[in-house]
């Protein structure tokens, strides 16, 4: 499914790129990513790419090692971004409106008896809870989990994708994402009606996490309006898809701000960034 999607992102990138006359060429990652980068010793790397190693920094890490500039945020931010449980916490310290949380790694239950306070989390966060890995795309893991005799098959399946768990409050809503480029929020994606206050304050919500991660380029922050109206925040992502049917590329059409003209801007930040030491 990542690769599918990093495919078609990467032909949509390259004809842009292509419209806007830049010579572009496609790289496949592979496991000789870095030989391919010094061969073809590009200027900017446009990352397509989508699944743990783009989104996690890998790939930000092996571009900032060789001195390519690169259109996504620093290697650095995308692993805070990455890393639920570190970026609940992050969200929470600095006062952003978050869902109530709490984590563990498989060692805790393994080795420290963790088992014995999930009553206590259970009351706390109070079902529905979503069980998710601490690390992960595409839901991978996550389960919703209605009563305590769910939850020991639900930690099972999130310890097989990562060491740790998030186990999240549920929270009843609309699904709210709006999209971030160069520090700018654009129109917020939203199957039901948003008030203009809503609006303002999904934007800023967005602007906020954007700042707070320490974000450049571009990035999609997802949030939900809960039955009581409030807006809090659930994630960040670093690397969004910019698929024709994206919500990236939808808030992007919803701002008037054109496909090209996005490409053309990505491109042209990265080309002036310093790159990390």
């Amino acid at each position: 499914m990542e690769r599918q999607i990093s495919l078609r992102c990467g032909a949509r990138v390259e004809a842009a790129l292509e419209r806007l006359g830049h010579e572009a060429v496609t790289i496949d990652v592979r496991g000789d990513l870095v030989r391919q980068l010094r061969t073809v010793d590009p200027e900017v790397a446009f990352i397509a790419l989508h699944g743990r190693e783009a989104e996690d920094g890998t790939v930000q890490e092996l571009l900032e090692v060789l001195g390519i500039a690169h259109t996504a945020s620093s290697a650095a931010v995308c692993a805070r971004c990455w890393d639920k449980v570190l970026a609940k916490h992050l969200m929470r310290d600095a006062g952003l409106p978050t869902p109530d949380f709490h984590s563990f790694s498989e060692a805790a239950f393994r080795e420290l008896g963790a088992a014995e306070a999930l009553p206590v989390i259970e009351e706390r966060l109070s079902f529905p809870i979503i069980v998710k890995p601490a690390r992960g795309g595409l839901a991978l893991g996550m389960k919703f989990v209605s009563s305590a005799t769910q939850m020991p098959g639900a930690l099972v399946a999130a310890f097989t994708y990562d060491r740790r768990v998030l186990l999240e409050r549920h929270v009843t809503g609309d699904d709210v994402v709006v999209s971030v480029v160069d520090g700018e929020p654009l129109p917020p994606f939203c199957h039901a009606t948003l008030s203009p206050a809503d609006v303002t304050r999904a934007q800023q919500l967005a602007v906020e996490a954007w700042t707070l991660f320490g974000c450049r380029g571009y990035a999609r922050i997802d949030l939900m309006r809960t039955v009581e109206g409030e807006l809090t925040v659930l994630e960040v992502t670093c690397v969004p898809s910019l698929a024709e049917d994206s919500r990236m590329s939808e808030a992007a059409e919803a701002g008037d701000l054109a496909f090209d003209v996005l490409v053309d801007r990505l491109v042209e930040r990265a080309a002036r960034s310093t790159i990390p030491a």
